[in-house]
């Protein structure tokens, strides 16, 4: 997730940030000139049929390979344009998989996030939308397609392909296409869209609900807060100043709290730290230990533990000898991420500059 996005995102128009919206990437030492993302054992999920989930606004008529008669090589551009994109910059993995989650939360899969006409009122003008990053490489893989497919391939679409490259480039789920792109981005629709990084699981859980999204899905996608950093600023209240207290959250592991204090002064705007304690450039499913043992950044992290079904799933994956399951429950939950209220048939358009309106 989201830039783990990363998704540094404020939430609450100053103090908080999305579920999804922490996968900030911006100056991760490298320790590798091109990190590619192993995942073991790691098979491709099964598809569920989208009829199975039911969705009200079209949903069905999404499909895997959408485009094999319009723009049979749309996919294979995309990727081996993102393998140039990894190559030059991995730190934009995350990055390309948190804008998806914000596009997909805020209005539904439909490329808003991207829109831009300098008025400064769209989502990605939002301040917690400040630190989304990956807008050129998806102008860059738009034009890449155009080139050999103009007005055929939507940019909600290649946000989608962008972010599966991101998080597997090798292994990876089957993305269903057939998004349109949406005409509307409104900067306010972020904040009550996004779900809240200090808000309880009941809160958390109403809004992917509000997606037709389930509890399952919410803790797998919070899975990839294994991925990516986040600014000292979004969480520094849990170290300094927990609900006004001035103290420390007592949910913070207390070796942790005192680690991350040596990371991050009061009111640091500047620092970050990564969001897991393994590479930030790896989706691993160590961030469920690191939750059961109460060392992770956000408060929805840690709400995790209060519900009987996330909780369950962060002890099974915790003590888990393979990542096979995770990483086949990441694709699935993505897919159904990717189906949330999107335009397709003869709804929305299909942009030529995934920046500029129709």
């Amino acid at each position: 997730m989201a830039s783990i996005p990363q998704f540094t995102v404020l939430f609450l128009y100053s103090t908080a940030l999305s579920v999804l919206g922490t996968l900030v990437v911006s100056e991760i030492p490298q320790e590798r000139a091109m990190p590619r993302l192993q995942l073991g054992e790691y098979t491709p999920a099964k598809l569920e049929p989208t009829k199975q989930r039911e969705e009200p606004i079209g949903q069905q008529e999404l499909k895997v390979n959408f485009y094999a008669t319009t723009c049979p090589n749309a996919e294979v551009l995309v990727t081996q344009e993102m393998k140039l994109v990894q190559a030059e910059d991995p730190t934009l993995m995350p990055s390309l998989i948190r804008l998806h989650f914000h596009d997909c939360f805020v209005r539904g899969c439909d490329g808003s996030v991207l829109l831009d006409s300098g008025s400064g009122t769209e989502e990605k003008d939002a301040t917690i939308s400040r630190n989304l990053r990956g807008f050129s490489t998806i102008d860059r893989l738009k034009k890449v397609v155009e080139n050999e497919c103009p007005k055929v391939v939507s940019c909600a679409d290649i946000l989608a392909m962008a972010a599966r490259e991101a998080v597997f480039l090798g292994p990876r789920y089957d993305v269903e296409t057939g998004r349109r792109d949406g005409s509307i981005s409104i900067d306010n629709e972020t904040y009550t869209n996004l779900p809240p990084v200090n808000g309880s699981i009941t809160a958390i859980k109403c809004l992917y609900a509000k997606k037709n999204l389930t509890s399952k899905d919410l803790v797998v996608l919070s899975g990839a807060h294994s991925l990516g950093v986040s600014h000292c600023s979004s969480f520094s209240y849990r170290l300094y100043n927990y609900n006004g207290t001035g103290s420390t959250d007592p949910t913070l592991n207390n070796t942790y709290a005192e680690k991350l204090k040596q990371q991050c002064s009061p009111n640091d705007d500047n620092t970050i730290v990564k969001m897991g304690s393994g590479n930030p450039l790896m989706l691993s499913s160590g961030y469920f230990k690191s939750v059961q043992d109460m060392q992770v950044v956000f408060n929805s992290d840690e709400a995790l533990l209060h519900n009987k079904a996330t909780r369950a799933y962060v002890d099974e994956q915790a003590s888990a000898t393979s990542s096979q399951k995770f990483f086949n429950d990441f694709s699935q939950s993505m897919i159904n991420m990717g189906r949330v209220q999107v335009l397709t048939g003869n709804k929305g358009v299909i942009r030529s500059v995934c920046t500029d309106y129709y």
